[in-house]
């Protein structure tokens, strides 16, 4: 028995190492595939290759994110950052902002939330609704942090779901935060400090879907 067991356990294995061993590079050309597609959706237009000219950049809290320059020949033309935070009513929600040449926020796309359907869930497109206060495209953030009107700022938060709007935007202006504070071309530290901070607090009366409201 001992010995059919090991037989068993050996080839079960070898069989799973093969699989791997197939599986792992069209893996990994897939993932890499999909981050290039969201980095396209997030900058303007660029001909090198991103990925390949990434580095990882300190935001004012003190943790680093990957900033991923985009170039048309030998131009800069803007900067995706794969942004993130803990602050979200269920938990971290992950981010890839693209900011343009000038430094303004050009585009964004939500890679990972796990907020409630029908509320924080709105925030892929809720955040960039031409011609309401929600939109959040073109904002020049050296100017200070986006914030919810609730807390002084300018951006309309989605309806009843004000947590997750506040953290939503805590992740942009880290993403900001560590863009600004870098040259996007060669990851060296710049002079401009672009540090921002974000004072939102979680009240105890607000719970998304039920006090989580304006």
């Amino acid at each position: 028995m001992l010995l059919s067991l090991t037989l068993i356990s050996a080839i079960a294995g070898a069989i799973l190492a093969g699989v791997y061993m197939l599986t792992e590079q069209p893996i990994a050309e897939s993932k890499a595939a999909t981050l290039q597609n969201a980095i396209r959706a997030v900058v303007p237009e660029f001909d090198n290759m991103p990925t390949e000219e990434a580095f990882m950049a300190a935001t004012s809290e003190g943790d680093s994110l990957k900033i991923y320059p985009a170039k048309k020949g030998d131009q800069l033309v803007g900067a995706a950052v794969e942004s993130n935070t803990q602050k979200g009513f269920s938990g971290e929600i992950r981010v890839i902002v693209g900011f343009d040449a000038e430094g303004k926020l050009y585009n964004y796309s939500v890679l990972q939330h796990a907020e409630t359907p029908g509320l924080g869930s709105k925030m892929q497109d809720w955040f960039r609704t031409e011609g309401t206060g929600r939109n959040v495209l073109g904002s020049d953030l050296s100017q200070g942090p986006l914030q919810v009107t609730k807390d002084g700022g300018s951006v309309d938060a989605i309806t009843a779901a004000t947590i997750s709007s506040r953290a939503f935007l805590d992740a942009i202006n880290r993403a900001y935060s560590a863009f600004s504070g870098t040259d996007a071309t060669t990851g060296a530290t710049d002079a401009v400090s672009g540090a921002t901070e974000t004072t939102d607090e979680q009240s105890n009366e607000e719970k998304e879907g039920g006090n989580d409201h304006e």
